[in-house]
């Protein structure tokens, strides 16, 4: 079951970030402004975060085994879309309703790429659905925090993959080769995967690990409607209305050192594009380290707490936002991106994902994490407008004030979900 989480996720950001490697292909094939390059990656995070939560609750109620490969051809099928609208629309060919032909491209492009979003929407609620319902609390830290690796693996893979297609055989390659891989790969999970315990006739994962469940238990909910669960451990829960503010801000300073990290460092550090892009490429290295740490720290140190150490990962973002700004030794800056990716990739995997299952119930686990990760695409967007906004402002020391604050926002909402936790362990002890 993990491994086949792991490899099925991985593939669906082989789909996802490909767009970033095919960008100067279709810019100087068809003349496209950065503005209206900047539509697609909009239209992406537009489904993807609304998807995320629509995606959610029809995860909950659907079987993982067809929900997650079911997903990934869509995905795939998305990506092959994408490629041969450019195969059967040339430039040069006779518009339509009085539109170039370069203008219908792209909002072809635009919509595919939307709907790519909307599909890769659906994965993360899956595989949170499986890891909820496979994995005990004493253990479902480190198996999160070693499939949330994925992330940047598929990442890696992406960036090397499409880089040779692109290089070698243009920029259409980068949809088609990913695109194909990823049907091969959804057949294979049909087979892999299985939706939870109780379906191949075993026991669920507490009774089997003789561990109790921090979460409601079927017997207690199973005379109850779905809407019903649905509103008591999400709608009406403070801790998950919580956790996805703090989203917000995590995916603030995520997006912030993802997209604006290289264009900081050359025009505040003054460093050529080349060493600016070799220190980011520490941030997801160093962050699978700190990620898998995370994860294990709180399962094997904090016995399954995980307030604890995210307060501790952000005091960590703080830190090293700051040294950052006053450090004048390039060479340091590799450790200081590294380590902020470590401190960030922390966070951000629990709080929109391993607290929100663990602070609401098995059967709505998918739309939980939905739900916050919808909330972190808000906070996308605002990393991207909040951003630019505080450079032109105030230069680059306003984004680095932006980015602390939004960590220490997330440090006071930790210390509150913190003290909750020794509240509800001291009432029922």
């Amino acid at each position: 079951i993990f491994y086949a989480c792991f490899i099925g996720y991985t593939i669906f950001y082989l789909c996802k970030k490909n767009i970033a490697v095919a960008l100067p292909g279709l810019s100087a094939e068809y003349g496209y402004s950065n503005t209206e390059l900047g539509l697609l990656g909009s239209s992406l995070y537009l489904t993807y975060g609304i998807g995320k939560f629509v995606n959610g609750v029809i995860a909950d109620r659907a079987d993982v085994r067809k929900f997650l490969p079911t997903a990934l051809i869509m995905t795939a099928i998305a990506n092959l879309c994408f490629g041969l609208s450019a195969v059967f629309i040339t430039p040069g060919q006779v518009s339509f309703f009085g539109l170039p032909t370069t203008t219908i491209l792209l909002w072809l492009f635009v919509f595919f790429w939307g709907a790519s979003g909307w599909f890769q929407s659906a994965g993360f609620p899956a595989v949170a659905k499986s890891l909820t319902y496979w994995y005990s609390n004493s253990e479902r830290g480190t198996k999160w925090s070693l499939w949330s690796c994925s992330h940047q693996v598929g990442t890696f893979l992406s960036v090397i993959v499409s880089g040779f297609l692109v290089a070698h055989f243009g920029w259409k390659m980068a949809f088609f080769v990913p695109g194909t891989i990823a049907i091969i790969v959804a057949i294979w999970l049909f087979d892999r995967l299985r939706d939870r315990p109780q379906s191949l006739g075993l026991p669920d994962i507490e009774t089997y690990n003789d561990e109790p469940s921090a979460q409601k238990t079927n017997c207690e909910e199973d005379n109850r409607t779905y809407v019903e669960i649905f509103k008591q451990n999400i709608l009406f829960n403070k801790t998950i209305w919580l956790l996805a503010i703090a989203y917000i801000f995590v995916y603030i300073i995520r997006f912030g050192a993802e997209d604006w990290m290289i264009k900081y460092l050359s025009e505040s550090k003054g460093n050529t594009l080349e060493l600016a892009a070799m220190k980011l490429s520490s941030l997801p290295l160093v962050g699978i380290a700190g990620t898998i740490c995370a994860g294990l720290i709180s399962d094997k140190i904090f016995k399954g707490q995980r307030a604890p150490v995210n307060l501790i990962y952000l005091l960590g973002v703080v830190a090293c936002l700051v040294l950052l700004k006053f450090n004048t030794i390039s060479n340091i800056d590799f450790v200081l991106i590294g380590l902020l990716g470590a401190f960030t990739y922390g966070p951000q995997m629990m709080i929109g994902g391993l607290c929100a299952v663990e602070s609401s119930s098995k059967k709505v686990a998918s739309a939980a994490t939905g739900f916050t990760g919808t909330f972190g695409y808000v906070g996308a967007v605002l990393s991207s407008t909040g951003t630019g906004f505080m450079v032109d402002k105030f230069g680059w020391n306003g984004a680095i004030v932006f980015w602390v604050i939004s960590a220490v926002i997330c440090i006071g909402i930790c210390t509150v979900l913190m003290l909750d936790e020794k509240k509800k362990k001291q009432k029922n002890a």
